[in-house]
């Protein structure tokens, strides 16, 4: 299924997409509708505009359809190049751990985030525990057409269609697992839930389960308890774990009992640290650009950025070339510890050199121009795209001002995206 798709016969898709980014400051944000389905969703009283006031922008992004092909064959690329054995070769043996097993489950929502250049769009990190599916659907649907493309654009996307398809990916999930045994109760795992930034989410995922008839509950990743055969939260077992934990391997003492239940197959957890270590340790993506290796065909390699493992060895190379490059800690998530060459000063750099970093080509991010209060104001736009086995579940944007996105920038947040 393809999102958001606008009739491109008037104008080239790209030059029209340059043009709207720049010039188009109209407010699709349909913003009660919006907080009248999420309160709803969420539970009365609830005020998402209130209590994360910066999480959704009131103007779209719009990108030319070939950029879209480009995002979707990569994709598909980079999940049949992790089919393969040599590719797993290269990841597992770099996993803090080699007794990582294979259970079947291929991980939900995946989330592939790319930089628009002007030979089209670059991968810039692979996500395997991607937040924002959910609200970016409800975002979708409470946009108003300010002209006739987007009015037919609209047409294209029913939330109950998304829910539909998100529901049979984590049933997928649980029969490459367990087969026709019966699901009967979900746990949405993190630490400290109710103290995350996208908590909100995790409640429309209970939600959802409900509604599609299965028992669901939000639970701290440091309450599960194994008993050696079942995996439970206060006294009750779990079949299936929606795992939104940034403790990738397990490793934290406190989540020892999902790890041991996981280890042994009493418990579906998606994604899990397999998933993990074969998709988002950034150390995969010097693998994949690498064209001695030959795992991405020349015809998707283009849309990723180069990139090379920090050692002591090109450590000096890499610091005259500094500015050339973004460096990422290999088990980083939500930009923590990431440092653009150019603003890198010496003891950080040490830092970088002793840990387990990558260099990645610094790619710029491209540019939307939005409305704010009275002034129009440049935003930095990338792109994600939420996947199930290498299909595009949802595309989403996210814009923002400084070194990386962060929800706290004015008239920034989650956007819809328009394919011309």
């Amino acid at each position: 299924r393809s999102w958001f798709m606008l009739d491109d016969r008037t104008s080239p898709a790209r030059t029209a997409a340059e043009k709207l980014n720049r010039d188009c400051q109209c407010a699709t944000l349909d913003a009660p509708r919006l907080a009248r389905a999420l309160a709803e969703a969420l539970g009365e009283g609830s005020d998402i505009k209130a209590t994360h006031p910066h999480l959704f922008a009131s103007a779209p992004v719009f990108l030319p359809q070939p950029d879209l092909k480009a995002m979707a064959e990569l994709v598909r690329e980079i999940e049949n190049a992790a089919e393969t054995q040599a590719y797993r070769a290269l990841a597992l043996a770099q996993a803090s751990e080699a007794d990582l097993p294979d259970h079947g489950p291929h991980g939900v929502f995946m989330g592939y985030d790319f930089h628009l250049s002007a030979d089209g769009p670059k991968l810039i990190e692979i996500n395997t525990n991607a937040g924002g599916p959910l609200l970016n659907a409800y975002l979708a649907e409470a946009q108003l057409a300010c002209c006739a493309p987007i009015e037919r654009a609209l047409n294209g996307f029913a939330l109950r269609d998304f829910e539909a398809d998100v529901m049979a990916m984590f049933e997928a999930e649980w029969r490459a697992q367990r087969g026709d045994r019966p699901l009967k109760r979900i746990a949405i795992v993190d630490s400290a839930p109710r103290e995350q930034y996208l908590f909100p989410e995790f409640v429309l995922a209970r939600n959802l389960f409900q509604r599609f008839g299965f028992e669901a509950e939000i639970v701290d990743g440091g309450a599960l308890v194994f008993d050696g055969q079942e995996l439970s939260a206060d006294g009750k077992s779990i079949d299936l774990v929606y795992n939104r934990l940034i403790d990738f391997a397990f490793a934290d003492p406190a989540h020892a009992p999902l790890r041991e239940a996981w280890l042994g197959g009493a418990v579906v957890v998606t994604p899990s640290p397999r998933h993990h270590a074969l998709m988002a340790d950034k150390r995969n993506l010097v693998h994949l650009a690498n064209p001695a290796l030959g795992l991405v065909p020349l015809s998707a390699r283009s849309a990723l950025p180069g990139a090379l493992v920090v050692t002591a060895a090109n450590a000096e190379e890499l610091w005259s070339e500094r500015k050339r490059y973004f460096f990422k800690p290999a088990d980083g998530y939500a930009s923590k510890g990431v440092y653009r060459g150019d603003k890198l000063t010496r003891r950080t750099w040490n830092e970088i050199v002793s840990g387990r970093y990558i260099a990645q080509t610094y790619v710029p991010p491209s540019e939307r121009f939005i409305r704010v209060g009275d002034e129009v104001m440049a935003r930095k736009v990338d792109i994600r795209l939420y996947t199930y086995r290498g299909s595009m579940l949802l595309a989403a944007a996210r814009l923002y001002q400084g070194q990386t996105t962060n929800f706290r920038t004015p008239g920034g947040g989650f956007a819809p995206v328009f394919f011309l």
